[in-house]
């Protein structure tokens, strides 16, 4: 069996600040933009030669300085949007998962309550195809489909291999299961109805993180994000040559971080479900939910 592969999101203690100065993680922007901080900085140093050694006048530019302040102000305006709502998608998602748990805690629980503690082959169906939904969810917002982590039922399995929508079709199968429950007399038609609302539930949830998934930030406003910083940075040299000299290359490398990681880490957070380290846990909430079901329907 095909090993999988686990995605573990970043665990820390928020209060502890001046030690995680000093960390750095796979994650950290310096490293992502490290051959792009050494372009800026090998950019700056050949800017400031020219300008330093081949212009009489340098403090014609100091007036550009004032130009990029004004820019500047309406950049972190555009930066703050960017990140808030790259946020906010995130937080959304992790809503919809906490959701997920929830629901799939209820679900458990009425089966245990509802169907007669005889019928054993009602509770092990359940207490495979529930956490199968949450992490054929979680794969297939991934752009997955890893089925060895799946329990087969029935021949579940097979008939997953040619289908698209892996959850949809583990939601059919219990939905299929709950409707011969309700035609064999073992549950009423309103026992029925209260097992029809969490497993509504869950197909409500997948389309919320497809919704997500799939409606990134509208492309001209990420084009002209990146435009904006590109044009901003590459200028902002000029007006510091005049005052700092060389001292613009550590300056105007600095500003290019600092602006550029607020966009990187925006992009990474937008689209809470892959596999980055500041990604939602999927993997270990998936875990917990199998946890969960199997100690409710063994108890």
């Amino acid at each position: 069996m095909p090993r999988v592969r686990r995605y573990i999101m970043i665990k820390y203690n928020p209060k502890i600040w001046f030690g995680h100065i000093f960390l750095f993680h796979k994650s950290e922007t310096l490293r992502i933009l490290f051959p792009e901080i050494i372009i800026m900085a090998l950019y700056t140093a050949g800017l400031t030669y020219l300008e330093l050694h081949y212009f009489k006048d340098v403090s014609v530019f100091k007036n550009t300085i004032s130009v990029h302040s004004l820019v500047g102000l309406v950049l972190g305006l555009l930066l703050v949007f960017r990140t808030n709502s790259a946020y906010d998608r995130w937080w959304e998602g992790r809503k919809h998962w906490g959701a997920l748990v929830n629901n799939t805690r209820n679900l458990a629980t009425k089966i245990k309550t509802l169907v007669p503690a005889q019928q054993t082959e009602v509770y092990a169906f359940f207490q495979k195809m529930i956490p199968n939904y949450a992490f054929a969810m979680k794969e297939h917002l991934r752009d997955n489909k890893q089925l060895q982590e799946l329990e087969d039922v029935d021949g579940l399995l097979a008939t997953l291999e040619q289908t698209e929508h892996v959850p949809n079709h583990i939601a059919l199968k219990m939905y299929q299961k709950a409707k011969e429950l309700q035609a064999n007399g073992t549950i009423t038609n309103e026992e029925f109805l209260m097992l029809d609302k969490e497993l509504k539930s869950f197909s409500d949830i997948v389309g919320a993180c497809e919704r997500i998934k799939n409606t990134p930030i509208p492309f001209s406003y990420s084009l002209f994000m990146k435009k904006f910083i590109f044009l901003y940075i590459i200028t902002l040299p000029i007006g510091f040559i005049p005052t700092f000299g060389y001292w613009s290359i550590p300056i105007s490398v600095f500003i290019f971080y600092v602006l550029v990681s607020l966009e990187v880490i925006a992009e990474e957070i937008e689209d809470p479900f892959g596999t980055d380290a500041n990604d939602l846990p999927t993997q270990g909430l998936s875990e917990k939910i199998k946890a969960n079901v199997k100690e409710i329907l063994e108890a």
